[in-house]
C-alpha cells in the first residue's frame, strides 16, 4: 500500500532565519520576522547593525518579514547576537502572519495579534514545528483595515460576527477568495483547529503542504481531523467579499492615535534612509515602528498634527507615500548581482520600467520582473512577466515565471517593449 506521504511530490524550502543566514550573490540573507511594534530606538539599532555587519540593504517582504543583505560567515552570528539584544519580539517557529495593526485598529473585529501568540505559544510545544514544511504558513485574519484576504496560506482564520458572537471562518489552501472553505468555528476554537489541521498535514510527509492533502482527499481529511469541534456552516453571504488591505496612507488607531504607512520602493531601502525617519518619528513623538505586508512600514502613535510631518520626510527620503504610485504595480526580485542565480539586474531595471511605462500602471496592471525563472519575488501571474535568461529578457503576458513568453528583449530595449505591449492592451482588449 502507498502512503499518503509517498504520493506527494518532493520539495525543498529554505526560510533565511537570523541563525540560519542564506548565501545570496552579495553575501548571506537573513531574515526577522517582527510581531507587534518594535520600539524606534531598537528598529534604529537594527538598521545601524545592517550597516555594521551587512551591505547596509535592508528589504521587507510581501509578508512583512524584514531581510539583511550582504552579511558574512565571520558577521552574521555578531549580526545575530546585535539584534538578539535589541529584545525585537520576532516569530521564529511555524510562520503565523496577521492583521500588522492587530490590537490597534480600530475596526478590527477582534485582536489577531492575541490569537496568533496563543497559537504560537501552544506550537512550540509541539513537535510540528519539526515536522512541516518550511514554507508552512497560518493567516490569523481579525479583520479590521488591513485584513489578510491578499495572502495565500496553508491555514487561515478569518473573523466575523455572527449572531453578535465572534467567530472565525476557517479554510486551507489559498487566500482569502481561493482557499478551501471549511465552515465557522467559535473563535475559542481557532487555535485548537490550526493545530489539528497542521497535524493532518504533517502526516503527509516532511515536504507535504495543504494543497497536497487537498489533492490526494480532498477537503475530507481535514473535516475529519475537526471531529469534536463544532463547525458550522457559512451563511449565505458571509465573507463573499475579499476585502483589500492598503497600508500606505493614514490610519485611525483605537486609542485616537494615527499609524502613517509609507512603502518601499521594489521593496528595499538603505538602511541611513530608515535610521532618518526612525529619528523623525523619534522627534514627533511616535510610538515605534509595525511591519506590514505588502513592502511596507507603519509608524503608529502621531497625533493629527505630527501625521503629515512624518508623511513629508518620508517621500523626501524617497519613500512610497501614495497608494497610487506606479513604482507599487512593479514586483522586483533584488536581481543580479546580488541574486548568484540571476541573470539581469531586476532591481535597477524596475525604476527605468516605470518611469517609461508609470501611466499605464495601477492596480489592475502590474508587472513582475524576476532576474531568473523561480519568480521568488511574486508567485502567481501578472499582466506582464519579465524573466531574465541567459539571452535576454522573456517577456510573458498575463502568466507567470513558467509560461511561454511572447517577445525577448535585451535589458536596454525592455522599457520601450514594456510600453508597446501596455499600450496594446489598454488600447485593446484590456488585455496584452
Amino acid at each position: 500500500m502507498i502512503s499518503a506521504a509517498a504520493s506527494l511530490p518532493q520539495r525543498r524550502g529554505v526560510c533565511p532565519g537570523l541563525s540560519t543566514p542564506m548565501p545570496s550573490g552579495d553575501g548571506l540573507l537573513a531574515r526577522l520576522r517582527p510581531i507587534g511594534t518594535i520600539a524606534l530606538p531598537s528598529f534604529a539599532a537594527l538598521c545601524a547593525a545592517a550597516k555594521e555587519f551587512g551591505n547596509g540593504i535592508i528589504e521587507i517582504t510581501s509578508r512583512g518579514s524584514i531581510q539583511i543583505r550582504g552579511l558574512t560567515a565571520a558577521s552574521a552570528p555578531r549580526f545575530a547576537d546585535a539584534v538578539a539584544a535589541l529584545a525585537i519580539d520576532a516569530d521564529n517557529g511555524i510562520p503565523v502572519h496577521s492583521n500588522a495593526l492587530a490590537g490597534l485598529d480600530a475596526e478590527e473585529i477582534l485582536d489577531a495579534g492575541s490569537v496568533a501568540a496563543d497559537l504560537r505559544q501552544t506550537l512550540a510545544h509541539t513537535s510540528l514545528p519539526a515536522q512541516l514544511a518550511p514554507k508552512v504558513s497560518v493567516v490569523v485574519d481579525g479583520g479590521g483595515t488591513l485584513g489578510q484576504d491578499n495572502h495565500a496560506a496553508d491555514v487561515r482564520l478569518s473573523a466575523d460576527s455572527a449572531n453578535g458572537d465572534t467567530v472565525f471562518h476557517l479554510g486551507v489552501a489559498g487566500d482569502g477568495k481561493t482557499a478551501s472553505k471549511l465552515g465557522v468555528i467559535a473563535s475559542a476554537d481557532g487555535v485548537e483547529a490550526v493545530c489539528r489541521l497542521l497535524g493532518l498535514i504533517a502526516q503527509y510527509g516532511r515536504a507535504a503542504r495543504a494543497r497536497d492533502v487537498l489533492a490526494v482527499g480532498g477537503a475530507a481529511p481535514f473535516k475529519t481531523g475537526l471531529a469534536g469541534i463544532g463547525v458550522a456552516p457559512a451563511h449565505s453571504g458571509s465573507r463573499t467579499k475579499t476585502r483589500v488591505a492598503e497600508p500606505i496612507g493614514t490610519h485611525l488607531l483605537r486609542d485616537g492615535s494615527f499609524a502613517c504607512g509609507f512603502g518601499l520602493a521594489f521593496g528595499h531601502a538603505d538602511a541611513r534612509m530608515l535610521e532618518r525617519l526612525s529619528q523623525a518619528a523619534n522627534i514627533s513623538g511616535a510610538a515605534g515602528i509595525r511591519v506590514a505586508a505588502d513592502r511596507a512600514l507603519l509608524i503608529i502613535g502621531l497625533t493629527q498634527q505630527t501625521t503629515p510631518i512624518i508623511a513629508a520626510e518620508a517621500e523626501r527620503l524617497g519613500f512610497i507615500v501614495s497608494a497610487d504610485d506606479p513604482r507599487r504595480y512593479v514586483t522586483a526580485c533584488a536581481g543580479a548581482p546580488m541574486c548568484a542565480a540571476a541573470h539581469i539586474a531586476a532591481r535597477s531595471i524596475a525604476p527605468a520600467l516605470t518611469e517609461a511605462a508609470g501611466k499605464y500602471l495601477d492596480n489592475h496592471f502590474r508587472v513582475h520582473i524576476s532576474g531568473c525563472a523561480k519568480g521568488c519575488a511574486h508567485v502567481g501571474a501578472a499582466n506582464l512577466t519579465v524573466v531574465g535568461r541567459s539571452d535576454g529578457c522573456a517577456v510573458i503576458a498575463n502568466g507567470s515565471v513558467h509560461d511561454s513568453p511572447v517577445a525577448l528583449a535585451t535589458a536596454d530595449e525592455l522599457p520601450s517593449m514594456i510600453v508597446e505591449l501596455v499600450e496594446a492592451a489598454k488600447g485593446n482588449t484590456g488585455h496584452v
